[in-house]
């Protein structure tokens, strides 16, 4: 993994703490002897869960969802209170997030960055100090646990004292310095800030990337649309305009009132929009979900009454989708197959396709994003993108209706893709999304009727304004 910091690697083991820092506090180390260490360690395994899980994303580049499921289903993570392995991926969320923010205060504190080999200890001190910066855990408890976790490991038992002195520093100037170098558009990638700020100017950009770091709330969709008032209040939640209930995020999802009884699930806000643009009753309509997995789409189709196929190309998704499904008392047609070119031998009066994108759009709950995606990734992606929008024309019918979406805040993700498809389809027209319409603000209507969603937008109905994924989503029509 690359360094990030200004200097190149140190010898001799690592860098050494800067004298002072910009406030011009001078640290005074204390001297400990080289046994077993004997401070506070209550909540290690927690520290050392959501290392495992930052290794898995930032080492092996494996998503975030993926890393807190096998993390949490390890022999270490089983042995865990359910508070705890809360913790844990709170920690490594935060850690992903923040973490540009953080080495560039280490840059500050330390006068050369810890070589690759000594990578974990830069590990340890990155949880420790998202914990102290961002999550108010009392900067005892975090620094020493740190030193512990060190202390722990052969290769890296002799950076303790750089640990402790390093964090020490981070509780006592850190907080102080994060407004010089915690400007949220430096967490984003080159090629996704300069995507952002060439689609939305600079200062846009910059909202866009501190709402996309803020902790999103949870959103469900209610299976009985006619129950949403009641659930908002059995879950001590609030309607937005769009359809949603939104509740504040935290705890255990299956802990929750009516989620055994399959009363609702998942979906964020903007997440529930595509299906929702295809109207309220649905009985009878034959309607495909071209790469539906995890299902939020195929359920909302299948409880308007719609004779659902949800297409997707990963056996092991559309099993959860089936799982999901089957708590939810709902059913549809389960075919696992490449969307690009399955051959059902019919048409369809709809095709709602959720293509595969950057999800650019989805980092507040993805922040695993920043690190593994890369601009190249989304010229892969693009073609994707238009190989799948022409295959899905082909399963309309004359009269029916496609919707195209990604979770991209990016134009060539959305706006170019349809452009250029319509150039290539003549068939197809636009069906412009109406102002209002599902509850959506004229805000987020583009001037060709379609509809883009920012982590900056807010549903009606949300007074704390807690935002939304960013969505592209465009209603087109086959010419009869």
């Amino acid at each position: 993994m690359s360094e990030q910091g200004r200097s190149g690697a140190a010898g001799n083991g690592g860098g050494a703490p800067k004298k002072a820092g910009r406030s011009g506090t001078r640290l005074t180390l204390t001297r400990r002897s080289s046994g077993p260490a004997t401070q506070e360690t209550s909540g290690v395994g927690a520290r050392d869960l959501a290392l495992t899980m930052l290794s898995d994303v930032l080492d092996r580049g494996r998503t975030l969802d993926d890393a807190v499921a096998s993390a949490l289903a390890s022999s270490k993570g089983l042995t865990l209170d359910t508070r705890d392995r809360g913790l844990a991926r709170l920690i490594a969320t935060t850690v992903l997030r923040r973490k540009s923010a953080i080495e560039a205060i280490f840059q500050i504190f330390m006068e050369k960055p810890l070589p690759p080999r000594l990578e974990d200890a830069r590990r340890i001190m990155l949880v420790a100090a998202a914990q102290i910066l961002y999550l108010e855990t009392p900067a005892h408890a975090a620094v020493s646990i740190a030193v512990a976790q060190t202390r722990s490991h052969h290769a890296i038992q002799h950076l303790s004292k750089l640990v402790n002195a390093v964090l020490r520093r981070v509780s006592l100037e850190g907080r102080a310095l994060l407004p010089d170098v915690g400007d949220p558009i430096t967490a984003f990638p080159a090629w996704l800030r300069e995507g952002l700020e060439q689609t939305y100017g600079t200062g846009k950009a910059r909202d866009i990337a501190e709402a996309s770091l803020t902790e999103a709330p949870l959103d469900l969709t209610i299976k009985n649309a006619g129950e949403l008032a009641q659930w908002a209040d059995r879950l001590g939640g609030i309607v937005l305009s769009t359809g949603s209930v939104r509740l504040a995020s935290g705890g255990r999802i299956e802990d929750r009132k009516g989620y055994a009884d399959g009363a609702w699930w998942v979906q964020d806000a903007a997440a529930a929009l595509p299906a929702r643009l295809l109207g309220d009753d649905l009985t009878g309509q034959a309607i495909v979900d071209l790469c539906a997995a995890p299902g939020g789409k195929t359920a909302q189709l299948a409880a308007r009454g719609a004779d659902v196929t949800a297409v997707d190309i990963s056996g092991h998704r559309l099993k959860r989708v089936a799982e999901n499904l089957g708590r939810l008392g709902l059913t549809a047609n389960l075919v696992e197959a490449d969307a690009a070119s399955w051959q059902p031998g019919r048409i369809f009066d709809a095709v709602l396709l959720d293509a595969p994108c950057s999800a650019s759009g989805t980092i507040r709950r993805h922040p695993d994003i920043l690190h593994l995606k890369r601009d190249k990734d989304v010229a892969e992606l693009v073609r994707l993108q238009t190989k799948l929008l022409s295959h899905a024309a082909d399963l309309v019918r004359p009269g029916g209706t496609l919707i195209y979406c990604t979770c991209s805040m990016l134009r060539a993700e959305g706006e170019s893709r349809i452009q250029g498809f319509l150039d290539r389809h003549p068939g197809f027209a636009r069906a412009p999304i109406s102002p209002g319409e599902t509850g959506t603000s004229p805000a987020w209507l583009t001037p060709e009727g379609a509809l883009r969603t920012l982590p900056t937008d807010t549903p009606d109905g949300d007074p704390e304004k807690r935002g939304m994924d960013g969505f592209y989503i465009a209603r087109l029509v086959r010419r009869q």
